[in-house]
């Protein structure tokens, strides 16, 4: 469907090479975009750019620390290095350390944030001017439904998460005028490592979230990919500076 057509389009996906993030960059791939991976992980990496070519897309990646600001701000370049463009950017690199509130040293605190906040703000810093020049361009930021509601065991998480809504909205009415749409994806209960580790830490965690999503089952990575493609393309062409929760119902429970 045309509306969806992503064919000549250049995304860039931190944190792509597993979970969510490679779930997106795959929908992407389906519709017609070149993908450029960003990660730490050289392996994991090669991997996702082997599974993105099987999906016949044209496939590239960029080994990345995000607490890196220098990296941040050079990701446009070298995806423009590789494939002459900048269309789409999704900022999903993310981790957390589960503890209580007290308990967190300042280094943990700022290494959530730093991560989570303050790398997607210097990719999207980066990723602009590539954008103006190609005549406008869509960022998507990998959010949380704890944007929405608080949690005992991760408040750096929540706390960099509610920043990436309230950023999200900022850019979105900064850089309206330049044709740049952005907005942020709120994934709930979705297995993956990061959660997978939380049911091990957090006892009565995978019953819980059961019992909560109307749905009825924790999400997969895939359930992830359509709403990339809607965000990521012209179908989306007039929303911008939204939060939408992909959760299964999870937060339109009382």
């Amino acid at each position: 469907m045309k509306l969806f057509d992503l064919g000549g389009r250049v995304a860039a996906v931190t944190g792509g090479n597993s979970g969510i993030g490679l779930a997106m960059a795959q929908g992407l791939a389906s519709a017609g975009a070149s993908i450029v991976i960003a990660g730490r992980r050289a392996d994991r990496n090669a991997d996702a750019v082997k599974s993105l070519a099987a999906l016949g897309a044209r496939a590239a990646a960029i080994e990345i620390d995000v607490e890196d600001e220098a990296a941040c701000h050079a990701l446009g370049d070298q995806v423009v290095e590789r494939f002459g463009r900048l269309d789409i950017l999704i900022n999903n690199a993310g981790i957390n350390i589960r503890k209580q509130p007290q308990d967190y040293a300042a280094s943990e605190w700022h290494k959530v944030l730093n991560v989570n906040l303050t790398a997607a703000f210097l990719c999207s810093q980066g990723a602009y001017p590539h954008m103006v020049r190609a005549g406008g361009g869509k960022i998507i930021n990998t959010g949380s439904m704890m944007s929405i509601f608080g949690t005992s065991f991760a408040v750096a998480y929540a706390s960099s998460k509610g920043g990436i809504v309230q950023m999200t909205k900022s850019l979105a009415c900064s850089w309206a005028r330049d044709n740049i749409q952005v907005n942020a994806i709120l994934p709930g209960w979705i297995d993956t490592e990061l959660t997978q580790s939380a049911r091990q830490q957090v006892s009565g965690l995978h019953e819980r979230v059961l019992a909560r999503t109307p749905a009825g089952r924790w999400g997969v990575p895939q359930d992830l990919a359509g709403i990339a493609v809607f965000l990521a393309s012209g179908a989306s062409d007039f929303v911008t500076g939204t939060a939408i929760p992909v959760d299964g119902g999870y937060s339109s429970q009382g």
